[in-house]
């Protein structure tokens, strides 16, 4: 993993890093000693940005960061990759060093797995060893989401996916099991089987147990189709293009996963993820065709290119069988989602108020912010069908990541649920978020399912 342990350490001896806001500057700078007061005004420093001050030798002897707000989550996203080699002391309150840790280490990641980048060279040095151990597992919860999503195609098909969730289940003692290809037929998901067996990388179902069966049951659903053609409806080669972050939804859930784990929440989790290639061959499913899935209902394909949902809904009937506290799944399933939010907020759905409210409330602390979509039931007529209980894409382009929820919907009956429907990816490089592979929305959740159960 190209991030972490190194990049941030318990300590108090490094250079002191002071992260102030502009507006306090002037008085900061009362009482400093006067070469550092002559350097500032020689620099033209006015209490925005970077700037590096030295001591009576000249060497370094301490760094002066202003910043607009204390509150956001990323000024020290970029600062890592700055500042000269060496150790660096921050101090402050504790919200404000969870926020600035966590952006620190999380703009020291690299994809570095094809291709050599650059060290770092800084490291954040802050006084409490076990805040620093949080904040490392949380960045790496991250850096498993950007790493599983970043990696290639011809690197992460499902049995490389299957073989990353097998690690995770290793590593933190819990149980994985998979049903591979025409097993899925056997123990009924078909809808998984149809999806995938046109690749020659047999579809899989993944599953992780973990945690103390008297616990909060919490089950998530990853979605993780490793490449989407669209089937026989197939993409123009610019909609697939960046495909291979298609199983987003499942490096989502097993970055999350990995979370409640590493600092141990006491839940009873379970961790589902349906992993196919839809691909292009003589068995691929056609438009026209009628599915049966694992709840019984059949669905009759419109368009090969909505084959998320279906692989979706069999392990959410699955899921909604042991009747959890709650399921959350992830996805990459929508344009619509995209079209309605943007690329960097992700959407989600849900009739459950309370979860919605605590969803928000985690998002709004930890800076992870996450927006409720509407469930808006009279768009559900788009789904009918004339030949099969429901169509698996609505006729019209218009909400299509609400008609997208309420199918979804139609599969889970006794649970109180949320999908998340994400982009998993960075346009733009951003503090502490290069260009590729991203969590959306990991971080609130973990935080709502830390205050619900801790």
């Amino acid at each position: 993993m190209p991030i972490l342990s190194e990049q941030l350490q318990a300590g108090t001896t490094g250079i002191p890093l002071t992260v102030l806001e502009s507006r306090e500057f002037e008085t900061w700078a009362q009482g400093r000693p006067a070469e550092q007061v002559a350097w500032l005004s020689t620099t033209g420093f006015t209490g925005k940005g970077l700037v590096l001050l030295p001591g009576e030798d000249g060497a370094l002897a301490e760094v002066l960061l202003g910043v607009a707000s204390l509150d956001d989550q990323w000024l020290l996203g970029d600062l890592a990759r700055r500042l000269p080699e060496g150790d660096y002391w921050l101090q402050g309150a504790d919200d404000f060093l969870d926020r600035a840790g966590l952006g620190w280490l999380l703009g020291t990641y690299r994809f570095d797995s094809y291709k050599s980048t650059e060290p770092v060279k800084a490291r954040l040095l802050m006084a409490d060893e076990q805040r620093v151990e949080r904040l490392r597992r949380l960045a790496e919860g991250v850096a498993l989401v950007r790493d599983l999503v970043n990696t290639p195609p011809n690197d992460m098909m499902p049995e490389h996916l299957s073989e990353a969730a097998r690690a995770l289940a290793e590593r933190y003692d819990a149980r994985f099991s998979e049903l591979v290809g025409e097993q899925l037929l056997t123990e009924n998901y078909p809808t998984i089987h149809a999806v995938g067996r046109a690749s020659v990388h047999e579809p899989r179902l993944l599953d992780v147990r973990w945690g103390n069966p008297e616990h909060p049951k919490v089950t998530l659903v990853g979605k993780g189709v490793c490449f989407d053609s669209g089937g026989l409806d197939i993409k123009p080669a610019a909609g697939m293009r960046h495909m291979k972050k298609d199983m987003g939804g499942a490096a989502h859930v097993l970055g999350l996963a990995q979370m409640i784990m590493s600092l141990a929440l006491p839940v009873n989790l379970r961790v589902l993820i349906p992993a196919v290639e839809n691909a292009v061959s003589g068995n691929a499913f056609r438009p026209g065709d009628v599915l049966k899935t694992r709840k019984g209902l059949t669905v009759e394909i419109d368009n090969t290119d909505a084959e998320g949902r279906l692989v979706l809904c069999d392990a959410l009937a699955e899921a909604d069988t042991e009747t959890p506290d709650m399921i959350i799944d992830f996805a990459t399933l929508t344009g619509a989602a995209r079209v309605a939010l943007g690329t960097e907020l992700p959407g989600y759905f849900t009739d459950a108020d309370a979860l919605a409210r605590d969803l928000n409330a985690a998002g709004k602390k930890v800076s992870d912010p996450v927006w409720q979509l509407p469930l808006h039931t009279p768009y559900d007529d788009f789904l009918k069908s004339e030949v099969a209980d429901l169509v698996n894409c609505a006729p019209t382009p218009f909400g299509g990541a609400i008609t997208a929820g309420l199918y979804l919907k139609r599969f889970v009956e006794q649970t109180p649920w949320v999908h998340f429907d994400i982009m998993a990816w960075n346009q733009r490089a951003l503090p502490g978020r290069p260009v590729g592979g991203e969590a959306f929305g990991v971080r609130a959740v973990f935080e709502m399912l830390e205050q619900r159960y801790r």
